[in-house]
């Protein structure tokens, strides 16, 4: 049987306001459906781990202490001390934490990530769990990315996402919508419980 655990990547406020404000879906839709998620998460009784990038006080981003490294402030008054905390500086919520530790000792096989952002910490943990040997879930509607503009190009957020959603499900990970997955969880809780 699948033992998942729901991680929350980034779910920050510099993806609400600023230059990384998440562009599509709309923010307030994906963090809708992470609060949802959670619920159903704390319900099946599915641990949850609660990331945080972190830079040095200094940088113009995610600066430690600055408003924007804080979680949303709806995720931060739904944490719990059950919830597995970790910061990190990199991609992958694996790089410089005891995420691959706490994984292990919870007898953890599948990832469902939420959060942000879709081109960069969605898309790095679903690359680095692979080789792990983890499964990995990505909720299409609980996630978000921005415009991006550099000097390879550009794509508005909606091209980046959906395009990023194909990718992934075509081998990184199970692609699916907040609903269906509320949906299989039922499923497996009934199942379960022999109903």
């Amino acid at each position: 049987m699948t033992r998942r655990a729901l991680i929350l990547v980034d779910v920050q406020q510099e993806y609400f306001s600023g230059p990384l404000s998440i562009q599509y879906p709309p923010v307030e839709e994906s963090l809708a459906n992470i609060l949802s998620v959670i619920d159903a998460a704390e319900q099946a009784g599915i641990p949850v781990a609660v990331i945080r990038h972190e830079y040095p006080a200094d940088f113009p981003v995610f600066g430690a202490g600055s408003p924007g490294q804080e979680l949303h402030p709806d995720i931060a008054a739904r944490a719990t001390d059950a919830w597995k905390p970790a910061t990190k500086s990199w991609a992958s919520i694996f790089a410089g934490t005891d995420l691959d530790e706490w994984v292990r000792e919870n007898d953890v096989d599948t990832l469902t990530l939420v959060g942000y952002m879709t081109n960069n910490c969605i898309i790095g943990t679903a690359a680095d769990a692979e080789p792990r040997g983890l499964a990995v879930e990505v909720l299409s509607d609980a996630t978000g990315a921005i415009n991006l503009s550099n000097s390879a190009g550009s794509a508005p957020a909606q091209q980046v996402h959906e395009t990023l959603m194909v990718l992934l499900n075509s081998n990184f990970a199970a692609v699916d919508t907040t609903a269906a997955w509320q949906a299989a969880e039922l499923r497996h809780a009934s199942e379960a419980l022999g109903l």
